[in-house]
């Protein structure tokens, strides 16, 4: 099933300013907690939709990325592999301390009042994925093999004594206006309301060691050369049992040999001799899905445009596909031999050879117009 347009589901226009989609994903979070709604699962969706929706518009990066590209751009692409629900009840109430101020709670929601620890979210890994003309077509499965922390087997973890597991800690100070009261991040724990027991040798202070993984993910059509898709959940592993970081993919488009891209259309120069331009032919050309064989009407001229429609890439929105345009060009030759010439020069004053253009024949600037519009 598509997504909901992230403006949609938290109601805001896409001019919005960067208060008013706080304030919106604020109203939605109220709106629909789960501590409001208990045993409502339609409450939830709705709240960790919304949850999805500011994370990305909050973050000046991805909302660009989601404006140029839409879901697929930032983790969105239904049956992509990218995102789509990654995120998880600690990982929502991690915004919580930006969103509501605090710990995470707001008005008696999420842990009794702003007392929920810190969940500390993992690193972010990036890797640069090559993807030919091909794979851009239809989209492609690739195996990536990454180097990324992981929780260590055999570490365990213990409440913090400094804050109970509170993850913060509260100081009162008497002044001339009385006592006054202030919380902070717990000092000992980092404001994860635990620390590390034990663990095994090799691990860092985190508890995290350094493993190999193979990760499958689907790149969706159309994706373009410098693109960041995002997977969720693939990237460093939290520390003390915190939320993974993200893949972030790097598209990088390998050049064809033949063809080049102009955003979903395809071109492909053709080049004819003479005699094939003037007397029509049937000739193949390489696309990105095989051979085709294309017929060369009789009295072609350089510079015409065959448009085999639907033929090019899909669009990464998912609208249709663009077209494969084949610039048609008259080979002349180069270097004649006598006879050669000799035959040419018996058709130069031939009045068939003499340019005679009709009215519908169109010059480059007419061509170069129809093309752009």
């Amino acid at each position: 099933m598509s997504k909901r347009d992230y403006y949609e589901t938290l109601g805001v226009s896409k001019s919005a300013s960067e208060t008013e989609i706080k304030k919106a994903y604020r109203k939605k979070a109220v709106q629909y907690h789960p501590d409001k709604n208990p045993d409502d699962k339609g409450a939830e969706d709705k709240f960790k939709e919304a949850a999805e929706a500011y994370e990305v518009l909050s973050n000046a990066e991805k909302k660009q990325r989601y404006d140029q590209y839409g879901h697929a751009g930032v983790g969105g692409a239904a049956g992509g592999g990218f995102g789509g629900g990654g995120m998880n009840m600690d990982d929502i109430f991690s915004q919580f301390g930006d969103i509501f101020g605090g710990g995470g709670g707001f008005g008696g929601f999420g842990g009794g009042g702003g007392r929920r620890q810190r969940v500390r979210k993992g690193s972010n890994l990036r890797v640069r994925v090559k993807m030919t003309l091909e794979d851009i077509a239809n989209g492609v499965e690739k195996k990536i093999k990454v180097t990324k922390l992981v929780n260590a087997e055999g570490v365990t973890t213990k409440t913090c004594a400094t804050c109970n597991g509170a993850g913060q800690v509260t100081r009162i100070a008497n002044t001339i206006l009385g006592q006054m009261q202030t919380s902070s991040p717990c000092p000992t724990c980092g404001g994860d309301g635990k620390m590390i027991d034990q663990k095994p040798d090799g691990a860092n202070a985190d508890g995290l060691i350094k493993k190999e993984e193979v990760i499958t993910i689907d790149i969706p059509g159309g994706v373009e050369d410098g693109m960041q898709l995002s997977v969720s959940g693939k990237g460093n592993a939290g520390p003390k049992d915190g939320i993974a970081g993200d893949l972030i993919v790097l598209i990088e488009e390998v050049p064809h040999k033949t063809i080049k891209r102009d955003g979903t259309n395809l071109l492909y120069d053709l080049y004819l001799n003479f005699v094939d331009a003037a007397m029509g032919t049937s000739i193949e050309i390489p696309t990105i899905s095989g051979k085709v064989k294309i017929k060369i009407e009789a009295g072609t001229q350089s510079g015409k445009v065959l448009r085999l429609k639907g033929k090019g890439l899909a669009n990464i929105q998912g609208y249709g596909k663009g077209d494969f345009l084949i610039y048609v060009n008259v080979w002349t030759p180069q270097d004649l031999s006598k006879e050669e010439r000799k035959t040419l020069e018996k058709l130069r004053d031939s009045e068939n050879f003499k340019p005679n253009p009709k009215s519908t024949d169109k010059g480059f600037f007419d061509r170069m117009k129809d093309y752009f519009n």
